[in-house]
């Protein structure tokens, strides 16, 4: 064996690491979304705006729909995550941050291999993801 079939079987299990991390978070979420979904329209969870008055409010500026069904805005969402409407948001952010361990499982590699550039790029990348979906930065 030469080393671009060892470069080209490592690639192939990077490949794969991602990929496998990639599926079962996206499947998790979509088990949750459905899940969140049906306890919300089943009255199993409480909620905020009962599933038949929701269609009343679809037509609201957005500001006017906030206001007059009480909907938390920003992050301020998780503290109410139980409610019904809003739980389905946990499926959404499992599937929005999916991508982010699958970054960091393959930095782990980049490592081993002495990779540091891809590492931290990898690294780097799940930061700025994380800022931007913190609002921090603005």
């Amino acid at each position: 064996m030469n080393a671009d079939d060892a470069a080209t079987r490592l690639d192939a299990s990077l490949h794969q690491r991602y990929a496998s991390l990639l599926f079962w978070g996206s499947r998790l979420s979509f088990v949750f979304l459905v899940a969140s979904f049906y306890a919300y329209l089943s009255k199993a969870l409480p909620s905020r705006v009962a599933p038949e008055h929701l269609s009343l409010y679809w037509g609201y500026p957005l500001d006017t729909f906030l206001e007059r069904t009480n909907t938390p805005i920003g992050w301020e969402w998780l503290r109410h995550a139980t409610c019904g409407e809003l739980a389905s948001l946990t499926g959404i952010a499992i599937l929005a941050s999916c991508s982010a361990p699958c970054l960091l499982a393959v930095s782990c590699v980049f490592l081993r291999r002495k990779d540091r550039i891809y590492a931290s790029l990898c690294v780097l990348q799940v930061v700025i993801m994380t800022l931007a979906a913190s609002g921090i930065l603005g």
